[in-house]
């Protein structure tokens, strides 16, 4: 009888292709991509594209996405923090997965990012990237992993704008042409920054069951209130920041295309709408990431060829 007990148990640990996948969170993987899309166009506008380049960068930035997003899912379930969440489907949370399953998948994710992040490298000679390749791969498991995870610590929201960002953008740049240009800098600055828009939109909608758990997110430091207008803030830099190179290049007031965009989502966070209504929030800065990355790099592609 406790045989099949088990049996039927360890049948339920085992999650589905399906679950799999809403584990990764496909909703987040445009974050990855902004920064790789504006680092290519940097790139295009120093004359130096390099689309093989472009495609091991992307793979690397989807991949630690994928990797960080399966460890979270971990890190988070085995501390219990995921116990009463509202939000993206956890594998470790939910019990679909064993824990130690959803582990291997973050660390196989990290391994294949490390292997195409090292061939990068060597395509592009840019040997003391592999020092911040392996910070990457740190930083993306120490966030919530470890005995001292850092976001628990209210420090998540710099390590994304640094490695989500600056990392991402710059590094994407500068293996293509081994320099970097202001517009380079400015759009590491703009994803960057939304990023933690949408890091800090996620921990606002958990901050009643973070504070519990004890995770001091930078949203649970802030309070409510100081977080969401954060949020606010963060766009709004975000997009007006490209701002300092129309004098140069006037085609960067695409831009501004974002602003009606930028409405909804900051009409519901001032507004404060918690918990699953605040969905609608995290979906649309994704998609601004990614309407941000488009219209940044079409500015650079149009002030470089007219």
């Amino acid at each position: 009888m406790n045989h099949r007990k088990n049996q039927t148990q360890r049948t339920k640990r085992v999650a589905t292709p399906a679950q799999w996948i809403a584990g990764s969170r496909p909703r987040t993987l445009p974050m990855a991509v902004a920064p790789v899309v504006i680092g290519s166009a940097a790139a295009f506008g120093l004359d130096a594209f390099r689309p093989v380049n472009a495609v091991l960068a992307a793979l690397v930035a989807l991949l630690l996405q994928v990797g960080v997003n399966y460890a979270n899912d971990y890190s988070d379930g085995v501390r219990g923090t995921d116990d009463n969440r509202v939000g993206p489907f956890r594998l470790t949370g939910s019990r679909a997965a064993e824990p130690a399953a959803v582990k291997r998948a973050a660390f196989a994710a990290f391994g294949a990012a490390m292997v195409f992040g090292l061939a990068l490298v060597v395509l592009s000679q840019t040997w003391w990237l592999l020092l911040v390749g392996l910070g990457c791969v740190a930083a993306a498991w120490g966030y919530t992993g470890g005995k001292n995870p850092y976001g628990y610590l209210g420090l998540g929201d710099v390590f994304v704008f640094v490695f989500f960002g600056l990392v991402a953008t710059l590094g994407t740049t500068y293996t293509q042409a081994g320099t970097l240009s202001p517009a380079a800098w400015i759009g590491a600055i703009g994803t960057g920054l939304i990023a933690d828009a949408l890091l800090m939109a996620n921990n606002v909608r958990d901050i009643p069951t973070d504070r519990v758990s004890g995770k001091r997110t930078m949203a649970v430091r802030l309070g409510d209130t100081r977080a969401r207008k954060a949020y606010v803030w963060m766009l709004g830099i975000a997009v007006l920041s490209p701002l300092v190179l129309a004098p140069w290049n006037p085609w960067m007031l695409l831009v501004l295309l974002l602003v009606p965009a930028c409405l909804t989502p900051a009409w519901l966070m001032l507004g404060g709408k918690r918990g699953i209504r605040l969905v609608p929030v995290l979906q649309q800065t994704g998609l601004m990431n990614l309407g941000y990355a488009a219209l940044f790099s079409l500015a650079i592609v149009l002030g470089a060829a007219v």
